[in-house]
C-alpha cells in the first residue's frame, strides 16, 4: 500500500519504520527539517528501542521517502496516517493547532484527487473532534463530502515510549472508529495480520476509548502508589500485597465492575474505605484518590435525584431498594439513599423490591427496616404492578427479567422511566426512558 503519514514524532516515525520494514511505499511528512534529514540519511528522530537499526534498514530499501510537502505526499499516497501532536494549552485544553493546519492542508490537497483517499487519525483527540472540527475543514476545503470522496476515521495508537516497535508489533487491539466500511476495509488489510483481534466502533467511541485506556492506565499507577504509601506506614510489603491482588482474575483483574451503572453500597466497600482513609490519616498519610471516592460516588447519587426533580412530578415508583441485584442487604445501599432524599424533598413514593418484603424479610435486615427505615419499610408495596401503574416516574434499580417484562406490559406513553441499570429492553417500553449516564 502507498501511505503518507504527517507528524514524524514518536509514534509517526515508528509507523513509518515499521510500515516501510513490512513492504509498504511510506512517506513521511513533517514541517521539522532536521527530521527529515535525519530519516534520510537513515538516522531515527526519535530514541527507541530498535529504531537505529530498523532506520538504517528501511532507509536503504527504497520503500521510504520523506518532504515537507502535504500536497505532494497526499496525491502521492492512497490513505494517511495523522500522528501529529495534540498538546495541553496552558489552561488544561487539548491544543489542536497543529491538527487543524493540517485538515486545511489535507482539505486543499484532496480538491485535486479523483481518486478516494483515507484518511486515518491517529493522534489523540477530544471526542468529537473528527466529525465536528475535522470533517467540516476538509469538506470545505476540498469541496467534497466524507464518505463520498473521501474518509476519516480514527484509529487510536497503543504504543509505549521505550517499547514502540514491540508494541506495534503485538498491539493489545487495533480499534477503528468509522463511519463507513471502505476505510475498515483499508486498514484490515494494513493491520489485519496483526495478533489481536480487529474491532470496529464509532468515531467518538474510538476517540473516548483512548482516553479512557490512558485514564485508567494512570489510576491504576496511582491505585498501586497509594497502596505503597499505607504499605510503608503500616510495615507491610506492598510488593506482596500487590501481587496477591494481581492474583485475583475474576474481580480484581478482570471486566468486573467495569460497566456503567448506579453507585455502589453494601456492607464491605463504603466501611472499608472509611476505614482506609482514616487509617492513612492516623499515620499521617495522604491518599486524594481512594479517600475521593466516596465523594465520587456521592455523585452519582445526587445526578439521579437532580433527574427525578427535574421530570417535574411528584408520584414515584422505585423498582429496586437493596444495594445490589439478587440480595435483599440495605445496609449502605444507594437506593435507600435516594429514597430518603425523595421523601425528604416531599415525593409520593412505593417501592417494589422483589428481594424484600416485609412478610418474607427474617433477622437482622428485617430488624433494620424497622428499627433504621420504618419510613421507608411503610412505603414497600406486594405488587409490581401496582408500583407501576400508580407512578409517574419510575426509577429502575435492580436488573430482574421480572421487571422489565412488567414494564414492557405496563409503562405508560406519559410516564418517565430513570434508568440506573441499563434496561435491555428500554427500546420497547412506551415510555420516555433515560439513562443515569446514557
Amino acid at each position: 500500500m502507498k501511505i503518507s503519514i504527517f507528524g514524524l514524532g514518536y509514534v509517526g516515525a515508528v509507523s513509518l519504520a515499521c510500515l516501510a520494514r513490512d513492504g509498504h511505499s511510506v512517506i513521511g511528512v513533517d514541517i521539522d527539517g532536521a527530521k527529515l534529514d535525519l530519516i534520510r540519511a537513515g538516522t531515527t528522530p526519535v530514541v527507541e528501542e530498535g529504531m537505529v537499526e530498523l532506520m538504517a534498514k528501511v532507509a536503504a530499501s527504497g520503500r521510504l521517502a520523506v518532504t515537507t510537502d502535504v500536497r505532494e505526499a497526499l496525491l502521492g499516497s492512497e490513505l494517511s496516517l495523522v500522528c501529529v501532536g495534540t498538546p495541553s494549552a496552558a489552561n488544561g485544553s487539548q491544543d489542536q493547532g497543529a491538527v487543524l493546519r493540517l485538515a486545511q492542508d489535507i482539505g486543499r490537497a484532496l480538491r485535486d484527487k479523483a481518486a478516494p483517499h483515507v484518511v486515518v487519525f491517529r493522534s489523540t483527540l477530544v471526542p468529537g473532534t473528527v466529525e465536528e472540527t475535522l470533517r467540516p475543514i476538509i469538506e470545505a476545503e476540498s469541496g467534497k463530502r466524507d464518505g463520498e470522496d473521501f474518509h476519516l476515521c480514527f484509529q487510536p495508537e497503543f504504543l509505549r515510549e521505550g517499547s514502540s516497535i514491540r508494541d506495534y508489533d503485538k498491539p493489545p487491539f487495533t480499534v477503528v472508529g468509522a463511519n463507513h466500511d471502505y476505510p475498515v476495509e483499508r486498514l484490515r488489510e494494513l493491520f489485519g495480520h496483526l495478533p489481536c483481534k480487529f474491532l470496529r466502533t464509532s468515531v467518538r467511541a474510538a476517540e473516548m476509548m483512548k482516553y479512557c485506556c490512558n485514564n485508567f492506565h494512570a489510576l491504576k499507577i496511582t491505585f498501586a502508589n497509594e497502596t505503597a504509601r499505607l504499605c510503608d506506614a503500616l510495615g507491610v510489603d506492598p510488593f506482596e500485597v500487590m501481587e496477591l491482588v494481581c492474583q485475583d482474575t475474576q474481580l480484581n483483574i478482570s471486566p468486573a465492575y467495569l460497566k456503567p451503572g448506579f453507585a455502589f453500597g453494601g456492607s464491605c466497600l463504603p466501611k472499608d474505605l472509611r476505614a482506609t482513609a482514616y487509617l492513612a490519616k492516623t499515620h499521617d498519610i495522604e491518599l486524594p484518590m481512594l479517600s475521593g471516592i466516596l465523594a465520587s460516588n456521592r455523585q452519582h447519587i445526587e445526578r439521579a435525584i437532580a433527574k427525578i426533580l427535574d421530570a417535574g412530578h411528584r408520584k414515584v415508583g422505585m423498582l429496586g431498594l437493596s444495594f445490589k441485584t439478587g440480595t435483599d442487604d440495605l445496609r449502605e445501599s444507594p437506593l435507600v439513599v435516594l429514597a430518603e432524599q425523595l421523601i425528604g424533598k416531599g415525593m409520593q413514593l412505593s417501592i417494589y423490591d422483589p428481594d424484600v418484603q416485609l412478610s418474607r424479610l427474617l433477622g437482622a435486615n428485617r430488624r433494620f427496616i424497622e428499627t433504621q427505615l420504618p419510613h421507608i419499610g411503610e412505603l414497600l408495596k406486594p405488587e409490581l404492578a401496582d408500583v407501576i401503574a400508580g407512578a409517574d416516574v419510575l426509577v429502575i434499580g435492580v436488573s430482574n427479567p421480572l421487571i422489565f417484562d412488567a414494564l414492557a406490559t405496563h409503562a405508560r406513553p406519559e410516564q418517565f422511566v430513570l434508568d440506573l441499570v441499563n434496561l435491555p429492553n428500554a427500546g420497547m417500553l412506551a415510555a420516555r426512558v433515560e439513562g443515569l449516564c446514557w
